[in-house]
């Protein structure tokens, strides 16, 4: 008996749907708790489906009591959000975790690439947003269900990028610091501190006034509604954005075999035929339809976005940097501007690893105008041309025009949070 395309279709799509459900079902039996538990709806004694159901029928006790500021940090990959994400990861009273939804998107999709198409990108998105609800309430342990192998005794040395995050590697989570050890590498930090144990991090976070996440994971902010809409949480949203041209230039030099055919076009001059432009175009049209969103400023979104270029930012850090913790309503400490300080005037051999976060930054944000052919740039203009207008991005007419530093590629744009 032979299947047709559309029953083997629907088989892949029930067996994502099955996992998915299993997770959630799994979770929420296993960690589900009444933020106030009383003998009149919460009791133990009473039916677990009772329970369930009267916790999630009592409003009353669901709003964000603490109002801790949930922050998201809204980006693509190679836009500088790695840069940005250490704004928040120095301050002393700021949980940060460094791409947590790394670990859905390889358990629900293992193979999905930039390359995917936007409804394979999107099949994440449900199980997204239930771990990041869990995370902004420090339920670390949501996270066991994506992490694989999974997690022993809540220990587990599989955290995608654990060094990254400054929480994670400080006492009481790593007890194996010393005073000399404050400042240490992202592999040092795992060398030193050994598994990490998530219920120690789950009362670190709990310790902390913030929780700061920072994902490429989510393609719109129309795709965080529900989070940003939930009464549970104080959340707000930084969309980080920067220049197509530049995007391209720093993955075709990082991600040298995905994006090799852009290379050999860089090179060569010959465009190849086999070209997959949607590493390209999908950048402009997910910056498009996300800040065309932000920028209409609907009603959900009051107080809660911001939209920050990446080229403001680098060339001018401690005022971009003090003007999002305004909207945030969190005080900027003297670590975050000591990093600052620290981290934005390096020379060129101060950034060797692809992830680093010590450069030049404003040099950084114009390199990719001497990485670029013209007619690769001329052809991501075209490509991006409503984007680039959108976020005040110049377009270049000629070669000349494009390596001359005197000219400058991005206008004077004051885009004011929506309060």
């Amino acid at each position: 008996m032979q299947c047709s395309w559309k029953a083997v279709l629907l088989l892949a799509l029930a067996s994502i749907a099955i996992q998915y459900t299993a997770i959630r079902t799994f979770t929420s039996k296993s960690f589900h708790s009444c933020p106030i538990p009383s003998p009149v709806n919460c009791s133990l004694s009473q039916d677990t489906d009772a329970v369930d159901r009267l916790c999630d029928e009592s409003p009353t006790f669901s709003y964000n009591l603490s109002r801790k500021t949930h922050v998201l940090i809204l980006a693509t990959t190679r836009s500088g959000s790695s840069f940005v994400g250490q704004l928040f990861n120095q301050h002393f009273d700021v949980f940060y975790l460094f791409e947590p939804l790394y670990h859905v998107q390889y358990t629900l999709i293992p193979k999905l690439t930039q390359s995917k198409s936007t409804t394979d990108r999107r099949v994440m998105l449900g199980a997204s947003r239930d771990l990041l609800r869990s995370l902004y309430d420090c339920d670390l342990y949501f996270l066991e269900n994506y992490i694989k192998p999974q997690p022993v005794n809540h220990t587990t040395d599989r955290l995608f990028r654990r060094g990254a995050s400054k929480a994670l590697c400080s006492p009481p989570v790593c007890e194996s610091l010393g005073a000399v050890d404050l400042h240490l590498e992202e592999g040092d930090c795992v060398k030193k501190c050994g598994t990490l144990n998530l219920t120690l991090a789950t009362e670190s976070c709990r310790e902390h006034g913030h929780v700061a996440i920072k994902t490429v994971r989510v393609p719109e902010i129309s795709d965080l509604r529900a989070l940003v809409e939930d009464p549970r949480l104080n959340l707000k949203v930084i969309q980080l954005v920067r220049d197509p041209r530049g995007i391209l230039a720093s993955r075709s030099e990082t991600f040298r075999d995905t994006y090799r055919l852009w290379r050999i076009w860089d090179g060569t001059g010959r465009k190849p035929y086999n070209l997959d432009v949607t590493q390209l175009t999908t950048v402009c049209e997910d910056f498009w339809n996300s800040v065309s969103t932000g920028l209409n400023r609907p009603l959900w979104l009051k107080g809660k976005y911001m939209l920050v270029r990446y080229e403001d930012l680098a060339r001018n850090p401690m005022k971009k940097t003090e003007e999002i913790y305004d909207f945030l309503g969190i005080p900027m400490d003297s670590n975050v501007e000591r990093w600052i300080q620290n981290n934005t005037r390096g020379d060129r051999s101060s950034s060797k690893h692809k992830y680093g976060t010590v450069r030049n930054s404003a040099a950084t944000a114009e390199k990719w105008r001497f990485r670029l052919s013209y007619e690769i740039v001329a052809f991501t203009q075209h490509a991006c041309e409503q984007v680039l207008a959108q976020l005040g991005y110049k377009t270049a007419g000629s070669e000349e025009e494009l390596k001359n530093l005197s000219i400058s590629l991005v206008e004077e744009r004051d885009f004011l949070p929506f309060s």
